[in-house]
């Protein structure tokens, strides 16, 4: 299978050699090519230049572009498509006042999401997360990270786990599958956390290792949730099944998770919708990817991520979308790249940038994903017509996308 893509008005994210990871100024410039053409050969891109200078290659399938951009779809790192029902209630009864934590407390929250879980087949569990992600591939998606942690016992981790490689052999899109191992406490251990820690370090973990599915692992490091201390234990039991954290991190509180995450070489620390300075710090000259989540602060109302601080400072960012039936029921990777523009301030290049090279690298991807290179993953996006890429994240209303391209093959 090859397919050229003719006179592309911008081909966005060109870059003649591999690049893995965007920080700080360099986040503001987004490389890419006037009137170009891009040649896919099989699932990888071969060759890419100006429409002047094009060889005149034949392909099966050609694609005229003209007056549209092409760029490389959307890397999403952050994600917990694999859920039953909805939480429909919740939302209007957040509108009717009650916070967050109130509903979890009233038993609802992620307590609400399990109960589901716990009582949906795989089969189905299969069907409504292959949807969902459908419905994000025809938006631009193309790398997802997927979580458990609807499950809160380690049967139904174990099953959300068997869903997510189903979902991984059965896409085209590129699957990241993350061990959420404490996500909340189950209410039978309401009383009791350190009983359910030591059942993820003792049981679930190497359950799930033995499944050899996850590459992650995952803690949700807040007040009510898991302290800094569970977090460590947590993590330090992942890191002996060779899972490398990526953890939950600042949603309400500042407790120490992000330098928490950094000294156990966490591959991102998601969430940081609060910050100080000593999390900055912590930062600095690590490999570790900060990822702001602007749809969930959309959505509950709470602060947006301090982006200009994070990219001021020299770090990268990347963004992705937290799509979960709780805090964010949406995988518009392209309404995340406009509240990024509008919200967290980032320049368009910027959000650009965080939503694709740095997404896939939040997600262990970047070698082969996120940008326009000979060699890379034939996973893109063509817009409709648009007089520049700015228009993606100023008309946030609207979908952008004309095709979307995903393993080299034309999604329809």
């Amino acid at each position: 299978m090859s397919i050229l893509i003719k006179n592309i008005k911008q081909l966005l994210q060109v870059h003649e050699n591999s690049v893995k990871i965007i920080k700080g100024p360099a986040m503001k410039k987004l490389p890419l090519i006037e009137n170009a053409y891009l040649y896919i050969k099989d699932d990888t891109i071969v060759e890419f230049g100006k429409m002047e200078n094009f060889s005149g290659v034949e392909a099966e399938t050609e694609i005229d572009a003209t007056g549209k951009i092409v760029l490389p779809s959307w890397c999403d790192s952050h994600t917990h498509i694999v859920y039953a029902g909805n939480r429909v209630s919740e939302f209007v009864d957040r509108i009717n006042g009650l916070s967050y934590a109130e509903i979890a407390n009233n038993g609802g929250g992620i307590l609400n999401s399990a109960k589901q879980l716990q009582n949906t087949s795989e089969d189905d569990l299969y069907k409504q997360a292959t949807k969902r992600l459908n419905e994000m591939i025809a938006l631009g998606t193309g790398a997802v990270e997927i979580k458990t942690g609807y499950g809160l016992t380690v049967e139904a981790e174990l099953k959300m786990l068997k869903v997510i490689k189903r979902i991984k052999q059965d896409s085209l899109a590129k699957i990241a599958p993350t061990l959420l191992a404490a996500h909340a406490i189950p209410s039978e251990f309401r009383n009791n956390k350190k009983a359910y820690v030591d059942k993820i370090i003792n049981e679930l973990i190497p359950k799930a290792s033995a499944l050899r599915i996850a590459k992650f692992i995952d803690v949700f490091c807040e007040e009510g949730y898991f302290s800094v201390e569970d977090t460590k234990r947590i993590l330090e039991a992942g890191k002996k099944y060779n899972f490398r954290p990526k953890i939950h991190v600042n949603q309400f509180n500042i407790l120490g998770g992000v330098k928490l995450g950094v000294d156990n070489n966490a591959l991102s620390v998601d969430h940081l919708e609060e910050l100080n300075n000593k999390d900055i710090e912590a930062l600095k000259n690590t490999n570790t990817m900060p990822v702001a989540l602007p749809a969930c602060s959309y959505f509950l109302g709470i602060p947006y991520t301090p982006a200009r601080q994070i990219i001021d400072a020299g770090l990268p960012l990347a963004i992705a979308t937290d799509y979960n039936p709780g805090s964010t029921p949406s995988g518009n990777m392209n309404f995340v790249v406009s509240t990024a523009c509008i919200k967290l301030k980032m320049t368009p290049e910027e959000a650009i940038n965080a939503a694709t090279v740095n997404g896939a690298y939040a997600m262990g991807f970047s070698n082969m994903y996120g940008s326009i290179t000979r060699g890379k993953k034939a996973n893109l996006i063509i817009t409709k017509p648009m007089d520049s890429y700015a228009e993606i994240p100023y008309a946030f209303g609207t979908n952008p996308i004309d095709q979307v391209i995903i393993n080299g093959q034309v999604w329809v």
